[in-house]
């Protein structure tokens, strides 16, 4: 990473290892983006005996172990990402957190997948403020301020904050298709659902006074892969949604994997990350506005009309799920999951250098896998892209993916230089 800012990566013996893969949190600028973390004893390394309440307390004791080598608190953590076997478990997780977020909650999605590793009931995973950030040996703004907020216009929770904005992102909780005034998912299928899920999110960022166009990233969560066409013509009709946007027909970052089950037996959630110009106090006026959003597709990866490869904001460049696709002929790649882990990993190295940067800039890599049974070949394949296992990462066991691929990954890429005003 050139300039300043660099990946920092770090580890403690508290907490889980991440056996050369990854690290337990990669630091870039304002955020520690944390490894997801599996109820793992870090003095055995085995799963901790018991049932679901045994297994959420281990996830939260080693993220705190992490968060609090950091030199942070529990209090810091951002958003949290929870992912279960059994949709069922929810509550038992919720009883858990509930100890270890007594007052402040951060945003939140919640998952139920196919599969985990280790054959876990649940992991945990949280993005953590980094107010000092990463300049070498000096702070960078130093105590920002974490804003919080809720707006009566989406569904409120008790167990999650609507958004939370710390530097220059606010991150969403997930949003499920429940209309605010009645608390219940609303009537219809998957495309009414969508609606819902979007209108959740615009109403969110209205409360902010941030336009819809300010979202850099969705995660789409669907319980059946069918239904992707009809929620894509749904989100065709959302996204671009100003004249500026129509414009250059943007449209931001993407993944969009089946989730086993969602809470309240929704068909549809959708996650976003959304840009933040005006930053959070106490940040310099020249470091903060007018900051742009910097779009970049190339012709060395697939090309989705739906989403961009790559949507830089300040120092974070997000990036869509790569599924192995052969850009030149549009296709699956022949072979089996370590020939389409390795192309996807391609895909990223080809965006990533398209866009002036290595691979080593990435800082969290999120790995998606039909069949969990294969991910000692995805892991090989791994390690010729990342030798040094410095990116966080998240591993889970996915129902079904995009065009029937066994591998899809996304990742997260430190941007040194920042994306300031074009004057």
């Amino acid at each position: 990473m050139t300039n300043f800012n660099a990946v920092s990566a770090t580890n403690t013996e508290h907490a889980p290892s991440g056996n050369g893969l990854s690290s337990q949190s990669a630091a870039f600028s304002h955020y520690n983006n944390l490894s997801v973390q599996l109820p793992i004893d870090p003095s055995t390394g085995n799963l901790v005996a018991g049932g679901i309440k045994e297994q959420a307390d281990q996830c939260f004791k080693n993220i705190e172990a992490i968060v609090n080598h950091l030199g942070h608190v529990m209090s810091d953590v951002a958003r949290l990402s929870v992912f279960v076997k059994d949709i069922q478990d929810v509550d038992a997780v919720d009883e858990v957190f509930k100890t270890y977020f007594p007052t402040y909650v951060p945003s939140r999605t919640t998952v139920a997948v196919a599969a985990l590793p280790m054959d876990a009931l649940v992991q945990i995973e949280a993005l953590v403020t980094h107010g000092e950030g990463t300049i070498p040996n000096a702070p960078q703004a130093g105590d920002l301020i974490k804003l919080t907020n809720n707006t009566p216009n989406a569904p409120v929770s008790p167990l999650s904050t609507q958004t939370v904005s710390f530097s220059h992102y606010n991150n969403l909780s997930a949003q499920l298709p429940i209309d605010p005034k009645t608390g219940r998912v609303v009537a219809g299928g998957a495309k009414e659902q969508a609606v819902q899920c979007l209108k959740n999110i615009k109403a969110i960022l209205e409360s902010i006074d941030v336009p819809f166009d300010d979202i850099v990233k969705t995660t789409i969560f669907l319980t059946d892969l069918s239904d992707a066409d009809v929620v894509d013509d749904v989100y065709k009709t959302f996204f671009p949604d100003s004249a500026i946007a129509r414009a250059v027909a943007y449209v931001p970052a993407r993944t969009v994997v089946q989730a086993a089950a969602l809470p309240l037996g929704a068909s549809v959630q959708i996650e976003a990350v959304v840009s933040h110009g005006d930053g959070t106090p106490p940040q310099e006026i020249e470091d903060r506005h007018g900051i742009v959003i910097w779009a970049r597709n190339t012709d060395n990866a697939p090309k989705n009309p739906l989403s961009t490869q790559t949507v830089a904001f300040s120092h974070y460049n997000h990036l869509s799920a790569q599924l192995p696709l052969d850009p030149a002929t549009g296709k699956l790649v022949d072979g089996g999951a370590k020939e389409q882990a390795e192309q996807c990993l391609s895909n990223i190295k080809a965006i990533v250098e398209s866009i002036d940067h290595v691979l080593e800039d990435t800082v969290k890599v999120n790995i998606y896998v039909k069949d969990l049974s294969d991910l000692d070949e995805v892991n090989e394949a791994y390690k010729s892209f990342f030798p040094e296992g410095t990116p966080a990462r998240r591993v889970v066991g996915a129902s079904a993916l995009p065009h029937g691929a066994l591998v899809q990954i996304d990742a997260i890429v430190g941007n040194a230089e920042g994306t300031p005003p074009n004057a």
